[in-house]
């Protein structure tokens, strides 16, 4: 798993330079803009592995080092409170994403002309990945 997370960070790597040299080696402003929304991806996903890589060699090292990502300690937070801030957010974000599509529609017809509609789209992913991240703190929280 180690072997596999940081060949995986060293690919990446080689990845998101040919990401920055399309960004920078274009005369599309529009394709630098793109590129770079993948650029910020990119750089979060090689912290991500980075992360991973570091704290698997912590937990298997035995330490006595915290491990970047932290161990799954929900049980640490009042379970009524959690939950009751985890539903309100969830609200906040279905909320959002209903606004989101209404939004998206409205922005059909500038889809041959602007990025707008792409941007909405990728919002939306974002709102679906916060969705996501919520219920699994509200999953694990029932279970405290």
């Amino acid at each position: 798993m180690f072997t596999y997370l940081t060949e995986h960070t060293r690919r990446e790597g080689a990845m998101l330079e040919e990401y920055v040299a399309t960004a920078e080696g274009t005369q599309s402003k529009a394709l630098a803009y793109l590129v770079n929304l993948l650029v910020e991806d990119e750089h979060r996903h090689h912290r991500f592995f980075n992360e991973l890589a570091s704290s698997l060699k912590s937990e298997a090292e035995l330490s006595g080092v915290e491990p970047v990502i932290p161990r799954l300690d929900l049980r640490l937070v009042d379970s009524a409170d959690l939950l009751a801030t985890t539903r309100r957010l969830l609200e906040h974000e279905q909320s959002d994403a209903a606004e989101l599509k209404r939004l998206h529609k409205e922005l059909r017809d500038l889809q041959d002309t602007t990025l707008w509609g792409l941007l909405v789209e990728v919002m939306q992913r974002d709102t679906e990945k916060h969705i996501a991240i919520l219920r699994f703190v509200a999953d694990h929280a029932k279970g405290n």
